[in-house]
């Protein structure tokens, strides 16, 4: 079970692909206006990441290394059109505002990565974990940033719930700031930047914060010499 928790630790916290890997930075900025789109990307790359992996892993000894990464390209690239074409199918409108960033997981590198760097060497369960932890790591970070510039620029939380759950759910639009009339920059490129900014400095800062206690919690630190 430690094994398992350590995975699951290194895909929300300690290696996130967000804030402290910064891999697949595009969709990263491009598509956190809101909430609800970052969080539609990021649980769409999250089950990619961890389909492929548990796809990739029973598979493994059997792919001369000489093809490997276009095999796994390629098993990554069907997983892909499968998801695209069922939101496509089931939630049209959130498939047209994702557009390109959909058909694009394919080239995302922390997919890759992580189908070479641990389903290629690890058994089937932990594999699908692995990719699935990462991928909800990454999914965090973009609901977060997408919420916050959705926040600054809007004044509004889970605006464009209505793409995925239908016209009736706009009533579940949260109007945080009341007659807000917006922070263009917010929602701007820019803003992507400044906002995702704040959430890796908001780690290092947890982090660091950690770190510091922890030697307080086995007794008094030794002095320096």
């Amino acid at each position: 079970m430690s094994a398992y928790n350590e995975i699951i630790e290194n895909g929300l916290w300690k290696q996130n692909p967000g804030v402290v890997q910064l891999l697949g930075l595009c969709p990263t900025l491009a598509m956190t206006t809101s909430m609800v789109n970052g969080f539609s990307l990021g649980l769409a790359t999250a089950v990619v990441m961890g389909v492929s992996n548990a796809s990739v892993s029973p598979v493994r000894q059997y792919i001369p290394k000489e093809i490997r990464n276009p095999v796994f390209i390629l098993i990554i690239a069907a997983i892909v059109t499968a998801i695209d074409l069922s939101m496509n199918a089931f939630v049209h409108p959130l498939h047209v505002v994702l557009g390109i960033f959909i058909p694009l997981i394919v080239t995302n590198c922390i997919v890759l990565a992580r189908v070479e760097s641990f389903a290629a060497k690890n058994p089937t369960l932990p594999s699908a974990l692995d990719g699935f932890m990462m991928g909800l790591g990454l999914a965090g970070v973009l609901t977060l940033l997408g919420g916050l510039r959705e926040l600054v620029g809007k004044g509004t939380l889970l605006s464009g719930i209505d793409l995925i759950l239908g016209p009736d759910a706009k009533a579940m639009v949260i109007h945080v700031i009341p007659d807000y009339h917006g922070f263009l920059l917010a929602v701007l490129p820019p803003g992507a930047f400044i906002g995702l900014a704040c959430l890796i400095a908001f780690r290092n800062w947890a982090g660091n914060r950690k770190t510091s206690v922890l030697p307080q919690a086995g007794g008094a630190p030794k002095p320096a010499h």
